[in-house]
């Protein structure tokens, strides 16, 4: 018997509701709140009234799109964790009450969990999946991590950043040049016409699979101050090559622990996911590694890399089909590992 899970994502600035049938997407709408262009981040105030605004008209549109009725939901998951509190209340309590007016079980769903799954959304039938185990390289602006991904709801991290994340450097490095947020975007398009080899920027050595991207946002900062301080319009002058360079020694990084670990664990199936994994040349890279080792990769589509609620279904169909459940009392948690 067929399954409809209604999956609702409000862990950051994204208030999203999508409704999946065995995995087939039937709809997945997604507000997204400008508001906090203008302040260069997130504001969490901000953020929870916004989620509080949008959450009943988004969640009302996601179930007319999949042209189901509120009694054909079978489940309702929604993302309990990691996030901004005052962002998963909204979500959380949202959710706790339509389970509770339905009378259908309710499945909290890990974040990230959400975002490695994201590669089981299918339009149909005949949509390729990965096969278990694999590895995913999942990259965001507050997660960098290699992930063995054994089951849908077994998962071990071979190795994640001991500082910043990928994406995070990103925008850093944008908000150093001046650039608006969110900066990833901005980089990628700007490095197209860059030379990537232009500069030189810091990697860092560290043991293992892991990841750290501070020095290397240290050392982005000290060669713009220090150009500056010869040419007032460096920047502006160079901004393309600065684009690219720091991209490629960001993927550069990236790319580095992540072979190292395929290599070792002799796994053919590959992943990328988060945020970041929305980078043309990310995307790029992985794709051209797995045509030249044999090996298959899997690139999500864009719309599934940033924060939305198709994932946070699709996590909650497994859980599901294994009865994992919540209890109503239990309250979201802002930080929690994979």
């Amino acid at each position: 018997m067929s399954n409809i899970i209604l999956g609702i994502e409000s862990s950051c600035d994204d208030t999203s509701a999508a409704v999946v049938k065995d995995c087939i997407l039937l709809s997945n709408v997604i507000a997204s709140q400008k508001v906090h262009e203008a302040y260069g981040g997130v504001v969490p105030e901000l953020a929870s009234r916004a989620h509080q605004q949008n959450i009943v008209p988004v969640v009302s549109e996601a179930i007319r799109q999949a042209g189901i009725s509120k009694s054909q939901i079978s489940a309702i998951a929604f993302t309990r964790g990691p996030g901004l509190p005052g962002s998963l209340h909204v979500g959380t309590s949202f959710a706790k009450g339509l389970a509770l007016a339905l009378g259908v079980p309710l499945i909290d769903v890990n974040h990230l969990h959400g975002h490695v799954l994201a590669h089981f959304i299918k339009d149909d039938e005949n949509t390729p999946v990965p096969q278990f185990p694999f590895l995913c390289l999942l990259i965001s602006g507050g997660n960098s991590q290699i992930i063995k991904v054994n089951s849908p709801g077994d998962m071990e991290i071979l190795g994640q950043t001991i500082d910043d994340a990928a994406g995070e450097a990103f925008d850093k490095c944008a908000k150093i040049m001046g650039l608006p947020y969110p900066g990833g975007p901005v980089i990628d398009r700007l490095a197209k016409d860059g030379d990537p080899d232009r500069f030189k920027f810091a990697k860092p050595h560290i043991s293992d699979f892991n990841y750290s991207f501070s020095g290397l946002k240290t050392s982005f900062l000290y060669t713009l101050r220090d150009a500056v301080k010869q040419d007032p319009d460096f920047v502006a002058n160079n901004i393309c090559d600065l684009a690219a360079s720091l991209q490629k020694t960001i993927i550069d990084i990236l790319m580095d622990k992540f072979a190292k670990a395929i290599k070792q664990t002799g796994i053919k199936t590959i992943a990328i996911a988060g945020g970041v994994s929305a980078n043309s040349a990310i995307r790029n890279a992985v794709e051209d590694y797995a045509r030249r080792h044999r090996i298959t990769a899997f690139i999500p589509k864009r719309a599934f890399t940033t924060d939305n609620a198709a994932m946070i279904a699709v996590a909650g169909h497994f859980k599901f089909l294994d009865h994992q459940f919540m209890d109503i009392s239990e309250p979201p948690f802002s930080r929690v590992s994979i």
